[in-house]
């Protein structure tokens, strides 16, 4: 495409949307449908551009031009309750049922993966030798050693805020790095898997697995589920790099991302719940039993969330992606 021809013949058109766009007064019908129309245009005419001979200074004229008049065409949004309503009720139950197929066997294997490493570790007494010394072991897995006080070391509020921010992180890097075709995600996920190994494993040597699983369990379910969520939905978008279906490469990672972006947002509220649990609730005086108990109420009202909620929104074709009306324009590709 001969750009200066391109900017001769529709510089005329752009300029008449620029100068719509600045008049103070309001537009009446005929001014109004002209600025559509050149909205429209002017859209069609940057995509083109972009594609074919993109010039760094008309297309930051030209993206300015589109952003305005698209401002004027759709006015003003501000968020509301009701969109804080939606998201929590349609769109982030709706991704996370949505990568179901990502998310659960991610969750399975990892599960199976850190019971298989705690299983060599508890059998093996070189690979405890090798973790750290013997005293330093039975400092670790003694009646009110480091396993145990770990949870009531700080203040039960200043710990669950640390906790929930390291998870959070955690989550995010998975969802964030995902990407880089999710091999980041896979390291990640193992570090969090041969901690709990690790942990399995030397508890279980000393005779203490019961001990170890009533501090995991109450907090360590919802976590690890959210983990899970966030890694599964990385490694759906490092597939999307390598494999975008029917959709072109950009605009997959482009809906796949604010996917994931949003599902950040809601697994962040998630693991909220279980950093509060594992700050007030598993170093509480309560029984064993009623320590597992609230993890497990916690997890199946995740799941019944998701697959409820989550299922019902899909089905009515939510897909966890902003609204329509929230989407930059896409020109149609060729199948």
């Amino acid at each position: 495409m001969d750009l200066d021809v391109f900017v001769s013949a529709h510089r005329a058109e752009w300029d008449r949307l620029d100068a719509l766009l600045r008049r103070q007064r309001r537009l009446d019908g005929s001014e109004a449908d002209e600025l559509v129309t050149l909205y429209q245009r002017t859209a069609t005419h940057l995509s083109l551009i972009q594609s074919s001979a993109p010039d760094p200074q008309l297309t930051g004229r030209l993206s300015q031009l589109v952003a305005r008049a698209r401002s004027a065409v759709t006015g003003t949004r501000r968020a509301s309750w009701r969109d804080v309503t939606g998201f929590l009720t349609r769109g982030f139950p709706a991704a996370v049922y949505r990568s179901r197929h990502w998310w659960v066997p991610t969750a399975l294997l990892s599960t199976a993966i850190a019971a298989l490493l705690g299983w060599w570790i508890a059998a093996h007494p070189e690979v405890q030798a090798s973790i750290a010394a013997p005293s330093q072991l039975r400092d670790l897995t003694r009646p009110g050693g480091e396993y145990e006080t770990y949870y009531s070391s700080h203040p039960a509020a200043s710990f669950a805020a640390q906790v929930w921010t390291n998870n959070a992180q955690a989550a995010a890097m998975c969802l964030v790095l995902g990407i880089f075709l999710g091999l980041p995600v896979l390291w990640i996920l193992f570090q969090n898997m041969l901690n709990v190994g690790v942990g399995i494993g030397l508890m279980s040597s000393a005779g203490r697995l019961d001990t170890f699983l009533g501090l995991i369990l109450p907090h360590g379910l919802l976590e690890l589920t959210a983990v899970f969520v966030a890694a599964g939905t990385g490694l759906r978008l490092g597939w999307t790099v390598i494999d975008p279906g029917p959709r072109s490469r950009g605009t997959a990672l482009a809906e796949e991302g604010r996917a994931a972006l949003g599902m950040a947002v809601g697994l962040a509220l998630v693991l909220f719940i279980s950093g509060a649990i594992e700050g007030f609730v598993t170093p509480s005086g309560l029984p064993t039993w009623a320590r597992i108990g609230i993890g497990i109420a916690a997890e199946l009202a995740f799941l019944l969330y998701v697959y409820v909620l989550g299922g019902r929104a899909v089905r009515s074709g939510d897909t966890g992606d902003v609204d329509a009306s929230e989407r930059s324009a896409t020109l149609p590709t060729a199948a």
